[in-house]
């Protein structure tokens, strides 16, 4: 674990957060009643907050605050949500984690585990691609599962839980966000979320499988400076829209329950299952593309994808079938 994580184990400082987290201004004396500790043991703990890119301010008279606010993910409200759909999976909320998909990984059984972090200090995409990960902003998820059949059970799996994104989207009144193969969510060819999904066990057997979600939720512009390609956040898309988009906490629990049911079904019905869905949402469908490895670059027309979630590409030669793997996929000039 980093610094910022250990940092926000403490206890008093996660109450403490979720004091400020109201955006109103709360004095020192006050803090410290609620959270039953000195004056001085507040201003300790509010030392720690700028480094992980929390702005407060304060006033001589009024005290501190978080401008705008936190929107906390509240653990005890997804538990209690999350016990509904299937009472043996746990939840854990931490306030930093390197990664969510890490976490899970060092588990001994990540099994029906779901871990969620406020922030990620080493948040990673595909192909090894740094996730920026501000504090409290966006949503870091993964959830572990279990599957017999190794490898070949989870082809397509990718492109599957990018419908059911969607889908939890669809249900908050965001409308309009399309799939780019194999793993990114987009609006408007703007990157709004992706998902890495990393195995351990048994490639021919019994594998346990870590699926990690990132979702741009109110990502402020200065966390994003180092973002080398296009973006936006639901808080955008909801205003576009005119919707009321709620809480982190309801965006977690309602893509929770899109992957469970994917999840508890996907050995039996497989990508299949998926393909007519993620057909409506490709992102790409019928335009010039290009797909580039580390070996080479080839051009065509992208036609879908087939009942395993390989991508199926018109070209010169003829059709050719392309997996995931190192192939990455952007659209022609």
């Amino acid at each position: 674990m980093t610094d910022e994580s250990s940092i926000l184990d403490s206890h008093s400082l996660r109450s403490l957060l979720e004091l400020l987290a109201d955006g109103g201004y709360h004095s020192g004396e006050e803090l410290g009643g609620l959270l039953g500790v000195s004056r001085a043991a507040v201003w300790k703990h509010l030392q720690k907050l700028e480094p992980l890119g929390i702005s407060l301010s304060s006033i001589k008279g009024r005290g501190y605050c978080i401008e705008g606010g936190l929107d906390l993910i509240n653990p005890d409200l997804l538990a209690e949500r999350l016990c509904r759909l299937d009472s043996s999976l746990e939840v854990s909320v931490a306030p930093a984690l390197d990664s969510t998909n890490g976490f899970l990984l060092r588990q001994p059984d990540p099994i029906k585990k779901i871990a969620i972090a406020e922030m990620q200090t080493a948040g990673r995409g595909r192909r090894g691609r740094h996730w920026i990960s501000p504090f409290a902003q966006n949503l870091y998820l993964s959830i572990g599962w279990g599957f017999e059949g190794g490898v070949a059970a989870l082809e397509g799996l990718s492109l599957a839980v990018g419908v059911a994104l969607v889908k939890s989207l669809s249900r908050l009144g965001i409308e309009g966000v399309q799939l780019k193969w194999p793993n990114d969510v987009l609006y408007r060819q703007r990157k709004l979320a992706g998902i890495l999904i990393e195995m351990t066990g048994d490639p021919t057997g019994f594998c346990r499988v870590v699926i990690g979600v990132g979702i741009n939720v109110a990502m402020k512009s200065e966390a994003a400076d180092t973002i080398d390609q296009p973006w936006v956040d639901l808080q955008q898309i909801a205003c576009e829209q005119n919707v009321n988009l709620g809480s982190r906490t309801e965006l977690a629990a309602c893509l929770v329950e899109e992957l469970v049911v994917l999840l508890q079904d996907y050995s039996r019905l497989g990508f299949s299952a998926y393909r007519e869905a993620w057909q409506s949402l490709n992102a790409y469908s019928d335009l010039p593309v290009v797909l580039k490895s580390a070996q080479h670059e080839v051009k065509g027309t992208f036609r879908g994808v087939n009942s395993v979630g390989a991508l199926i590409l018109q070209t010169s030669c003829g059709e050719q079938i392309f997996h995931g793997g190192e192939v990455s996929l952007r659209g022609a000039t």
